[in-house]
């Protein structure tokens, strides 16, 4: 079942949870100390319908996450080989309730977010870009 925003945006699942399209991808390429090439940054929409969640997972990049509408609970697990104690921050707009319209998950460290009563949109960017070749979730 699509959802009307993930139509109007022409967004689809997500391997995490969600929906997302990628919006912007930089020009610029950079080589990693490791050989790989990635984009200087990376960009995508990231919807999550009122009730859904996204799965544990962590990426090898910075990544930032912006308020665009509703709000999340992001909560980030640390960065051993699971998840463990975690510590959350609300991604919206209501600054007034203590929510941030940024919040920074460091490259390596796991992130979740749990379900909330409304749709929450958020942008992604990913800096060096996004790339499921670095990209691991953790099994249910």
């Amino acid at each position: 079942m699509t959802h009307p925003l993930a139509e109007a945006l022409d967004l689809q699942p997500h391997r995490e949870g969600g929906w997302y399209r990628r919006t912007w991808e930089s020009p610029v390429q950079v080589t990693l100390p490791d050989g790989r090439v990635r984009p200087t940054a990376t960009l995508i929409y990231f919807l999550l319908p009122a009730g859904q969640s996204s799965a544990w997972h962590k990426v090898a990049s910075d990544e930032l996450w912006i308020a665009q509408r509703g709000s999340v609970v992001l909560e980030l697990g640390g960065d051993g080989d699971l998840p463990g104690e975690t510590t959350a921050q609300v991604v919206g707009l209501d600054l007034a309730a203590g929510q941030v319209p940024q919040a920074r998950v460091p490259a390596g460290v796991w992130q979740r977010t749990v379900p909330s009563e409304a749709d929450a949109l958020v942008s992604c960017m990913v800096s060096p870009g996004f790339s499921f070749d670095d990209f691991e979730l953790v099994s249910p």
